[in-house]
């Protein structure tokens, strides 16, 4: 059987059976320095499909650096067929200076396609579509919540989107939520090229946790195991059946002041329960924060400090009103019971 041919991006060639980084210019600084955009690619020895995962599109969003930085020291991409193509940083702007967005204030994630000769943001969008998007057949989107916010491990996919649910429903993550394609997105531009994106959420911005990793890995090795990239051995089994979520709604604050969170994401509640308190500093008065709706905790905010408006509790409804209140606390129970919780410091 003749040898599979090399895999070409930037100016590299990458062998069949080799891995390599290959930096891909995106601008110089003001003060000369260049900044890349690095890809790891490993290109099997047998074809396969390709596949990319990316992670801080938002430069605050940490976490999927570090489930990046996970996958790509797993032994099972040694002998595995395809290409995978990992981005671990996209906006490097935004991840050296700890913010969402670009220096020119742009939401990366409301840039693409992007253009060639348009604003800093819009050049890296066309670059990573390009040079990432447009070379693979599926992408893994990894992103995690705003600062001072928190969300429980999920999937979102488009809800006409029957391959995409499938991949949704292998990767196995405790939730899936089916949310429109936004405009300039990741998602609506690959979408339009013909590669399907799932988009995982988990975790908080700039900070890391261990669940929301565990999660992330594993569901990036079992959509790889349903591509056939990679065989069965390691690769974990699904805790559990994913919550299909048909809506969602976020319960905020109705008067600014110190809030007290009584329920934690992946827990079940029920219209009128209590899902914290906000107080005023002097311990006066304290008004309790109810849900209007059941479902399921599925976000939420970590900063005690909030304003009159502020959105503190994203509720989930599930879509079949016989879901198991407590399946979402199974299937993350059953995600950390091989080992320990560490401590943030102890993953650092």
């Amino acid at each position: 059987m003749p040898a599979r041919a090399p895999f070409e991006i930037g100016n590299a060639k990458i062998p069949a059976g080799a891995r390599q980084t290959v930096d891909l210019p995106v601008s110089v600084l003001s003060d000369h320095t260049p900044v890349t955009m690095s890809v790891h690619v490993v290109h099997g020895n047998r074809p396969g499909p390709t596949l990319f995962v990316s992670a801080a599109v938002h430069g605050d969003e940490v976490m999927g650096v570090e489930v990046a930085r996970r996958l790509l020291r797993l032994p099972q991409l040694d002998k595995m067929r395809g290409t995978l193509l990992v981005v671990p940083i996209v906006n490097a702007f935004g991840f050296l200076n700890h913010s969402r967005y670009l220096p020119d204030r742009r939401d990366l994630n409301r840039c693409f396609p992007g253009s060639e000769k348009g604003s800093l943001a819009s050049r890296l969008a066309y670059l990573f579509m390009h040079e990432i998007v447009k070379r693979s057949d599926v992408g893994i989107d990894l992103h995690s919540a705003a600062i001072h916010r928190t969300n429980m491990p999920q999937i979102r996919v488009s809800p006409s989107a029957t391959k995409t649910m499938e991949l949704a429903e292998t990767f196995g993550a405790p939730v899936i939520v089916t949310s429109n394609l936004r405009e300039g997105s990741l998602r609506q531009s690959a979408s339009a090229s013909g590669v399907d994106v799932l988009l995982y959420e988990a975790g908080e911005g700039l900070r890391f946790d261990e669940l929301s990793a565990r999660v992330g890995v594993s569901g990036i090795l079992r959509v790889m195991h349903a591509l056939g990239m990679v065989g069965a051995k390691g690769v974990p089994k699904a805790s559990g059946t994913p919550i299909k979520v048909a809506s969602s709604s976020w319960v905020r604050a109705q008067i600014g002041g110190l809030l007290r969170t009584f329920k934690p994401t992946g827990e079940a509640v029920e219209i009128g329960d209590v899902l914290g308190v906000v107080a005023d500093p002097f311990g006066e008065t304290e008004t309790e924060i109810e849900s209007h709706v059941s479902g399921i905790v599925i976000g939420r905010a970590n900063l005690p400090i909030v304003n009159e408006g502020d959105a503190l509790f994203h509720i989930a409804q599930p879509a079949t009103a016989n879901t198991d209140s407590e399946t979402a606390a199974a299937h993350i129970d059953a995600e950390l019971s091989t080992d320990p919780l560490y401590d943030e410091d102890e993953i650092i």
